[in-house]
């Protein structure tokens, strides 16, 4: 038998937020992370409408992790350690919880990166039609080490573009193809990638005629209205 700390378990899908931060700080030990106190994090309204609105689609709180941090990074453009500590005053876990998650998952960032994230897929069908090329120009044009953005991902000096190159984005029908602030672009040309750039640069959206304009996106809902996903059929 060991003599380790083992919690209490207690139903906790009826306790509201506060009761079930009260429930899990009964059951911590001292010397365990406090979990923040909602009164006293500073949070910004739209961050947390944000994340309260992802806890109500869940029975269990922490389900809620994913789009909470999706929902951090957006507003950030990375996990900031400030964004994690919001969220988990809000959610009622510890910091430390959510971190390890976001450092699990890794379209997640908890260092600083450009601020328009551009995913290249290299897996088989987009590299058999030239992903290698296309990657290379968008390196070329942002300044970045093309071996670094294709390993671990990099951004440009300027801060405006982070690159990298992705194992499959899952639409082998486009290919080759990138991921541009969460949307799909393709069948590109290495042309178009370096247009991509510069217009990224300026802020501007990149390349519309080749932005997916029938598909419907996968993964959480963005904080507004896609129009190019069809309503009542995203």
């Amino acid at each position: 038998m060991s003599d380790g700390w083992v919690p209490e378990i207690k139903p906790t899908d009826d306790l509201s937020a506060a009761d079930r931060r009260r429930l899990v700080e009964s059951m911590r030990p001292e010397d365990a992370e406090p979990v923040p106190e909602l009164s006293e994090v500073d949070i910004p309204d739209e961050l947390r409408e944000r994340i309260e609105s992802a806890m109500q689609k869940y029975p269990e709180i922490r389900s809620a992790s994913l789009p909470a941090l999706w929902a951090v990074q957006r507003h950030y453009g990375w996990c900031t350690p400030e964004g994690i500590r919001q969220a988990a005053a809000v959610m009622g876990v510890t910091p430390g919880y959510l971190e390890s998650v976001a450092t699990f998952y890794d379209l997640f960032h908890t260092s600083p990166v450009g601020r328009h994230r551009v995913l290249v897929c290299h897996n088989l069908a987009c590299w058999l039609r030239g992903a290698e090329d296309v990657l290379d120009a968008f390196c070329e044009a942002a300044g970045v080490d093309p071996d670094e953005a294709d390993h671990i991902g990099t951004s440009s000096e300027d801060g405006a573009v982070y690159l990298r190159g992705f194992e499959c984005l899952g639409a082998c029908d486009i290919a080759p193809m990138a991921s541009i602030d969460e949307h799909y672009y393709g069948p590109l040309t290495p042309e178009e990638a370096r247009t991509a750039v510069e217009q990224l640069r300026s802020d501007a959206r990149p390349i519309p005629d080749k932005a997916l304009a029938g598909r419907e996106t996968a993964g959480g809902p963005e904080p507004e209205p896609d129009p190019r996903v069809k309503e009542g059929e995203a």
